[in-house]
């Protein structure tokens, strides 16, 4: 039996929603993107929010809104897609990178003070695996600090801590809808705020430097960043499938937990006890887990490992000169993806499907 790794929820609805765009014949940012924008500031309760092609992105805009650029440091995790530290990166910023804790991998705010120098200027806790980092740390470190927060939240729409939706408890929250993320379109990222004048510097930034489209007036330097009305309408469809995605994914979680209780071997991912949970990915730890992946792999099934630590990342080589990059303080990280494996976990994955990765599990393991 084959089983993917992810697959989007994809039906007729959102083939139904496309033509739409096409009888109004509106295919670029418009209609389809102001509803879409709409529903995800009432999911999320943030007054602002503006589009960006993707969720790296996102996080530029944010970044750049926030004023970060060449000279200044942005604290992020170890643990967590490259494109976090990119996006820091392309401002002209340099990512500085602290360890996570081992129960969920979110960011370690108690070893964050050990990286502020008067070049920070902000601090960037990732959302990781559907659940939140625990913000009234960060936020009493950034307070401390005098920092911005920029809530990487590309992996936790529909995710809350303490009932504020991830996002929105720092000074700016990006969210990425990618094949494989909660809700999709594809590509996409959506930026939100509180804050006004935030807002306005995103607008500047995304639209040519311009608040409005239909002018030739260009009050500051701006790009390109905006989305197009067919995205938005898959958005909105999936938007609306939300509640049935959770339900989804929390049973497939749970399918995993009761199956796989008996391996004494393996551990699961734990989600912060303020937040909620809606699995972006299904993790177990295992010393073997590579191993595993590989067995895994010979009988079709598709898994991942959890994420490769950014201070060993070839491409961010060039901070071993600037940052503390030694293996000495990021164990956490390392641990993650030396015993991490993520199983599939897809809102239509059949239940025939997650007796069968679980029996090869328990092959595994048998044979081990």
């Amino acid at each position: 039996m084959k089983v993917p790794q992810f697959s989007p929820w994809l039906t007729e609805e959102e083939y139904t929603e496309i033509h739409s765009c096409f009888e109004r014949n509106w295919i670029t940012e418009g209609p389809k993107s102001d509803e879409f924008a709409a529903e995800l500031l009432q999911l999320t309760g943030a007054k602002f929010g503006v589009f960006a092609p993707n969720g790296t992105l996102g996080l530029y805009l944010a970044l750049r809104a926030l004023g970060i650029g060449a000279g200044d440091e942005v604290i992020v995790p170890d643990f967590t897609f490259v494109g976090s530290a990119t996006a820091i990166q392309m401002t002209g910023a340099t990512p500085v990178f602290v360890d996570v804790n081992r129960d969920n991998f979110q960011i370690d705010v108690s070893v964050c003070e050990l990286k502020v120098t008067t070049h920070t200027k902000a601090i960037m806790p990732v959302h990781i695996y559907g659940t939140c980092a625990n913000m009234d740390d960060v936020i009493t470190f950034s307070k401390k600090h005098r920092l911005s927060v920029i809530e990487d939240a590309a992996q936790a729409i529909g995710v809350c801590f303490n009932k504020k939706h991830a996002g929105t408890i720092g000074d700016v929250g990006v969210f990425s809808f990618f094949a494989d993320k909660t809700i999709t379109t594809g590509e996409g990222g959506f930026i939100v705020t509180n804050n006004e004048k935030i807002h306005t510097k995103l607008c500047l930034l995304r639209n040519q430097g311009r608040i409005n489209r239909g002018t030739f007036i260009h009050e500051e330097i701006g790009y390109n960043f905006r989305i197009t009305d067919i995205q938005a309408a898959v958005g909105l469809v999936q938007l609306r499938k939300l509640k049935q995605i959770t339900e989804k994914k929390l049973k497939v979680a749970k399918q995993y937990a009761e199956r796989l209780h008996d391996i004494p071997e393996i551990t699961f991912f734990k989600p912060e006890k303020q937040a909620n949970w809606i699995p972006f990915r299904v993790g177990i730890l295992h010393p073997g887990a590579h191993a595993l992946m590989d067995y895994m792999a010979v009988k079709e099934i598709q898994s991942r490992t959890f994420f490769y630590p950014l201070h060993r990342q070839p491409c961010f080589i060039y901070l071993k000169q600037t940052n503390q990059l030694s293996d000495t303080f990021f164990q956490n990280a390392i641990y993650g993806y030396d015993h991490g494996v993520c199983l599939p976990s897809f809102p239509t994955i059949s239940d025939e499907q997650i007796d069968y990765i679980c029996n090869v599990i328990k092959e595994f393991f048998a044979y081990e």
